[in-house]
């Protein structure tokens, strides 16, 4: 049995007024300052805010996490990946493969930059 990755669910009514169309609905998105904001689009990306990940809402890696339970309460949704690259997530190894060694690669020349610097600040 598969299992399919859910849909971004966290909707707020527009209005409470009854309509003659369907209800229009807000979903709520990170933004690049990682706040939350409302927006009538649902995100085309899915991301984890603990870990700081963020991948396609399709994303083999995520319904296995789903599945497991635990991970929903901590799942977030992004309008674009520059959206999530300047909120400070990075790409998903599973389902951006193409994308996450420079992430990764980049990740370590910044640790190692700052180990530097914090060993000459101590040396100096």
């Amino acid at each position: 049995m598969t299992t399919t990755p859910r849909t971004p669910t966290t909707t707020v009514p527009v209005s409470e007024e009854p309509t003659a169309g369907p209800p229009s609905r807000l979903y709520r998105l990170l933004g690049p300052d990682r706040a939350p904001t409302l927006s009538p689009v649902p995100g085309t990306l899915g991301g984890h805010r603990r870990s700081r990940i963020y991948g396609r809402l399709d994303c083999p890696g995520a319904a296995r996490a789903i599945a497991r339970g635990g991970y929903v309460t901590h799942r977030v949704f992004f309008a674009d990946e520059e959206t999530a690259i300047a909120a400070g997530y990075r790409p998903c190894a599973v389902c951006l493969r193409e994308r996450y060694p420079c992430a990764v690669c980049l990740r370590e020349r910044y640790l190692r930059w700052k180990t530097s610097q914090v060993a000459s600040a101590a040396a100096g």
